[in-house]
């Protein structure tokens, strides 16, 4: 198979779909791998290394998307790639459909094969490609709060920590899973006091086993989470359903019960976001108020750091690919019922539940396709 991966062009968008080391194994398999000029070097990786590793540097998008039987990158495509994708192509990445109707209409009407990272799901529940990428935005989203609670940011002007005498900052995290659970471990290791509002008990119990004296585990509810909501200085959206809008668990009026400078990073942003007030951002311009409350919604949080986040993803992802790339994509998905559960679309149909249901699409089961 001929698999390509093109430099990414969203905003600040550093991380690179595969590694040197990667390319090695495409080639180790029989496959020819294709790089667009330059798409390694935000995360440290020169032309020079992948052509060593066996790829084929090309210089434009336009020559790797005409030739590549699969694109394997970071992050979905943007407009000026449409055009790019043809019938039956191959498309493995980050795609959160649910939250972007244009970008969803557009891939149906490429009628690529889309297969997301997001949405594949081990038997026990686990969603291996998404796990990474949720470390590295959780323990970004506290520092990132921490951040813009500085005065000169219009923050509230309270250090996390606290000192002798001076109470820490107040955050407040919504949701226990990856996410919640690495803000509340950088939160609690500044010094701040932590909440997690969770639902499921059984997590409740294993966050309170693991996670400091200075983070509390309080069951979410209506009533708790305005409670808390009036406390915080920094609130974490943390909620994911995996591969469908997320719930909107913050309305625009309860703004209004929080403290002026407060600070909202809503991780929740690449599947919609749970506050009602969230609009994606951008690295370059990545914070704006409603009703006194900072609101840092950047969709792609980890391309901040890109040599961590390439090197994790891409070993996770990479079995993945090989797989698509040796079996073809019809074999790959019946063998592998977590790999199934990616496919979200093929041939212009939606194959995933939550993306049918987020824009009123008919749903065909990725059966129907194998």
């Amino acid at each position: 198979m001929i698999v390509g991966t093109p430099k990414e062009i969203k905003d600040h968008e550093y991380r690179v779909g595969v590694t040197p080391s990667g390319v090695k194994e495409f080639v180790k398999n029989g496959h020819e791998v294709l790089i667009e000029k330059g798409a390694g070097l935000g995360s440290g990786f020169s032309d020079g290394e992948y052509e060593a590793a066996g790829a084929r540097i090309v210089s434009s998008s336009e020559e790797l998307y005409s030739k590549a039987e699969m694109i394997y990158k970071i992050k979905e495509p943007l407009e000026p790639e449409y055009p790019l994708l043809r019938e039956g192509q191959i498309v493995f990445t980050y795609f959160h459909f649910a939250s972007d109707e244009k970008l969803t209409r557009a891939m149906l009407d490429r009628k690529i094969v889309a297969i997301a990272y997001e949405t594949i799901e081990t038997e026990d529940g686990r969603l291996p490609l998404l796990e990474p990428m949720s470390e590295i935005a959780g323990q970004m989203a506290s520092i990132i709060g921490a951040y813009y609670l500085m005065k000169p940011q219009k923050g509230r002007g309270i250090l996390p920590g606290g000192i002798l005498g001076v109470p820490p900052a107040e955050f407040l995290i919504l949701g226990g899973g990856a996410v919640g659970f690495n803000a509340a471990k950088i939160a609690a290791g500044m010094g701040a006091h932590v909440t997690i509002l969770q639902r499921s008990e059984a997590r409740m119990r294993y966050l309170k086993d693991v996670l400091p004296a200075n983070v509390d585990v309080v069951k979410f509810n209506a009533e708790n989470l305005r409670e808390y909501l009036r406390k915080a200085d920094v609130i974490v959206g943390a909620v994911l359903v995996a591969g469908a809008k997320a719930p909107k668990l913050v309305t625009k009026d309860m703004l209004k019960l929080m403290k002026k400078g407060a600070v909202i990073v809503d991780v929740s942003v690449d599947q919609g976001g749970i506050f009602e007030t969230t609009k994606p951002t951008f690295h370059s311009d990545p914070v704006y108020e409603v009703d006194g409350i900072i609101h840092y919604c950047v969709a792609n949080m980890p391309g901040a750091y890109p040599l961590t986040s390439t090197l994790a993803i891409t070993n996770v992802t990479l079995p993945y690919a090989l797989e698509i790339a040796n079996k073809g994509w019809r074999r790959a998905l019946r063998e592998n019922p977590a790999l199934r559960k990616g496919l979200n679309m093929a041939l212009g149909k939606v194959t995933h539940k939550g993306v049918a249901e987020a824009f009123n699409l008919e749903h065909y089961p990725p059966e129907t396709f194998l």
